[in-house]
């Protein structure tokens, strides 16, 4: 049998070399980004029920206390969890994320995942 390798070698140099840019750009990405002190991410943080004030206002007394006012605890707030659980999700740097895991009602503190589903039988993985 004769194959002729040339094709199967030509195609591998191209996947190599696009998985070579991919990481490399990867690597900028997360070095410009943590130079420009982006390290934030979006995290859950379950809470206890409050039981003197609206639950959305104490998400928002809790994070200003780590944010610093109340204003950047607005902004960073990104929902607030009222019905099946108590907590908010919110932007935070990992320095935060320390700090607001010490805050008295913080149950917990997760960061925020996107899972998907499969859909159908051709597509398990």
């Amino acid at each position: 049998m004769n194959i002729n390798i040339f094709p199967i070698l030509f195609c591998s140099i191209i996947a190599l070399c696009c998985l070579i840019q991919m990481a490399e750009s990867t690597d900028a990405m997360k070095s410009s980004s943590a130079a420009a002190g982006t390290d934030a991410a979006v995290h859950i943080v379950y809470t206890e029920r409050p039981q003197d004030e609206q639950p959305e206002a104490y998400h928002i007394r809790t994070l200003s206390n780590v944010l610093g006012s109340e204003e950047a605890a607005k902004e960073a707030l990104i929902y607030s969890y009222k019905t099946a659980a108590s907590g908010f999700s919110a932007k935070l740097t990992p320095q935060q994320v320390a700090e607001i895991s010490k805050q008295p009602g913080v149950l917990q503190v997760v960061p925020s995942r996107t899972l998907q589903l499969h859909s159908g039988p051709g597509k398990l993985h």
